[in-house]
């Protein structure tokens, strides 16, 4: 990442946003699960957000997924990212391929700079890697927990010390689970919602009437649709659905980066 005489690794602070790439609501770093999931919510509730991935989510050495629900026979663990990834795109995220060297702090929010030189202005950002943490170093008020392996302090929401600064799936302690690196992903994501003051009830399409004809308004993050809406909805999903699943998914199985003839 080129740096400027105002880009501070030491203290992790950014007073240069002139030369930013792209500026973002919310910048999730990491595109596995947690971040894809993260990513789903905020854009769906009108944040404009950008995953960051160097797309060596460890998930795609599974050999085939066999506890993430919905899933009664398993599924290629591959082709579930690939489909978490075009839902993340569908609800409205951008996504780009690189390696995040620094997040810093600015009087605005952050600064995220990645390998290929590009440095995007965010309020928010997700650290959702599963082991890098280098990004955060100097990062005042960022704790880290060594159990062998790095993690990041936060509190049981993902709030990290740092205010707009949330950590989510394994790099928060979270267990090694697929599930549950994405249902923490959602949490924290609702949990930067309600930190950005925007009224969240829950994410819900709801059947025409179901809150209206009871004279209530309809909460924030609901939506109601009428039956024809709802059978179009569904339909589309059916064929989106068959499409990802006619066919065994293209790429190969991976194993652990020291089994790789490549060494990588």
């Amino acid at each position: 990442m080129t740096t400027t005489d105002s880009d501070d690794r030491t203290t992790g602070t950014d007073t240069d946003e002139s030369t930013a790439t792209g500026a973002y609501g919310v910048v999730v770093v990491g595109g596995g699960v947690a971040g894809l999931t993260a990513g789903v919510f905020t854009a769906r509730h009108g944040r404009e957000t950008l995953v960051v991935d160097a797309g060596e989510s460890i998930l795609r050495r599974n050999a085939h997924l066999e506890n993430f629900p919905g899933f009664p026979a398993g599924v290629n663990a591959r082709l579930l990212l690939d489909m978490l990834a075009d839902q993340a795109e569908a609800a409205g995220c951008e996504r780009r391929e690189a390696t995040v060297t620094r997040v810093a702090t600015t009087p605005e929010g952050f600064t995220v700079g990645t390998t290929d030189g590009d440095r995007y202005r965010a309020e928010y950002v997700v650290a959702a890697t599963k082991n890098a943490t280098d990004y955060l170093d100097g990062v005042e008020g960022v704790g880290f927990i060594d159990r062998g392996k790095t993690f990041i302090d936060t509190d049981e929401h993902g709030r990290t010390g740092v205010d707009g600064l949330y950590a989510a799936g394994r790099l928060a302690e979270k267990p090694h689970q697929a599930v549950v690196c994405a249902g923490h992903g959602a949490e924290v994501a609702v949990t930067l919602l309600a930190d950005d003051d925007r009224p969240f009830y829950h994410d819900w399409v709801a059947p025409e009437g179901y809150f209206t004809d009871r004279g209530r308004d309809l909460p924030p993050g609901c939506e109601e649709v009428r039956e024809t809406e709802r059978r179009r909805r569904e339909e589309e999903s059916l064929a989106t659905m068959r499409e990802y699943v006619a066919e065994p998914h293209p790429d190969e199985q991976l194993t652990h980066p020291s089994l790789r003839d490549d060494g990588e």
